[in-house]
């Protein structure tokens, strides 16, 4: 009995040693796994030190491209610190010739202040001019807390608007920042004259599943600039991008900055019938982030006080591409509705 009994356990030996290097392999792997995806902060942050000074020296060789600011500010919010710039009215502006209200201006995703050089000088004849480095994004304002919902969204840059002087605002957003600004006027209103929102993503349609495709390269930082730089020569209708201050600072951001912003809920059809407050679309012919005649047909259909323009050879960069026109139509809409 006893020599059988043996004989049993060593036919199980091995297979308790083959089975114990699985289940460690098995473990390595899992602790691998855990790492590659692992977030090791809820908030928005830089992967390094050299990383950080690599997008600051990009951001501080695109903004000299901006006029000099009159005021820098760091307004304090439940979810960090935002940094905003007053840049002083010109001309017709500052004599009260253009709108009452100062204009806001918020960036593209990954692009902060100095995406706007080509737009500030144009936009200063109408009034004060604030811009904002968005909340949990590469720029100059500074996460302290998550940001989960589209709620928070809100509420920080609501927070924002308190704490400046003006009591209303034109909104004017860039592709992400077109659906910060309509996700502000769904939750809180309180503070918005009105709504200029470019090329904004999220809102009018679905970005299409081409684009998301040849996003991902772009969003794994590890790859080669090149990669980027592909992708934002991509949405900028094949313009090259290379040596480009504004355009190295977006590269510098995508690649130093982890990000922890939940994905944009698409504006719903229904919840843009809501919007009762002035909105002016601009929608870029050849955009690549959504179908361009969807969008500005979904534009016109449900905004209650809607003017939409449609700008048929511009690409997702046509702040860049048409400042003029642009500067043309935002003066026209807000001085409209003061």
């Amino acid at each position: 009995m006893r020599t059988r009994l043996m004989k049993v356990l060593n036919r199980l030996r091995p297979r308790s040693r083959w089975l114990r290097l699985v289940l460690a392999g098995l473990a390595l792997i899992a602790l691998a796994v855990t790492f590659a995806v692992r977030q090791p902060a809820p908030i928005g942050h830089w992967d390094s030190a050299d990383g950080q000074d690599r997008f600051l020296r990009a951001y501080r060789e695109a903004f000299a491209a901006l006029p000099d600011p009159a005021e820098t500010i760091d307004v304090r919010t439940d979810f960090g610190i935002v940094r905003v710039y007053r840049f002083a009215a010109t001309a017709a502006g500052a004599e009260g010739g253009g709108a009452n209200a100062p204009l806001l201006l918020l960036p593209g995703r990954a692009s902060a202040t100095p995406v706007w050089a080509d737009n500030l000088p144009l936009l200063l004849p109408i009034s004060d001019v604030y811009t904002v480095d968005l909340l949990g994004e590469p720029g100059m304002s500074v996460q302290s807390r998550p940001i989960n919902t589209d709620e928070a969204q809100a509420e920080w840059l609501h927070q924002t608007l308190q704490a400046l002087p003006p009591d209303r605002f034109h909104l004017v957003g860039l592709s992400i920042g077109g659906w910060t600004a309509v996700n502000l006027a769904l939750h809180r209103p309180e503070h918005i004259a009105s709504m200029t929102v470019i090329d904004p993503v999220h809102v009018f349609a679905d970005i299409p599943f081409g684009t998301i495709v040849r996003s991902i390269p772009a969003a794994l930082p590890w790859l080669p600039r090149s990669w980027r730089d592909s992708f934002n020569s991509y949405t900028a209708g094949g313009a090259p991008v290379e040596d480009e201050p504004v355009a190295d600072m977006i590269e510098a951001g995508m690649q130093h900055y982890r990000m922890r912003l939940p994905q944009p809920t698409r504006i719903s059809e229904e919840r843009l019938r809501r919007l009762d407050l002035p909105v002016l679309a601009i929608i870029a012919g050849e955009s690549v982030m959504h179908d361009p005649q969807s969008a500005a047909e979904t534009a016109r259909q449900t905004l209650p006080r809607g003017t939409v323009r449609l700008y048929p050879d511009a690409s997702h960069a046509v702040n860049g591409e048409q400042p003029e026109r642009i500067a043309e139509d935002v003066a026209a809409f807000a001085a409209s509705h003061p």
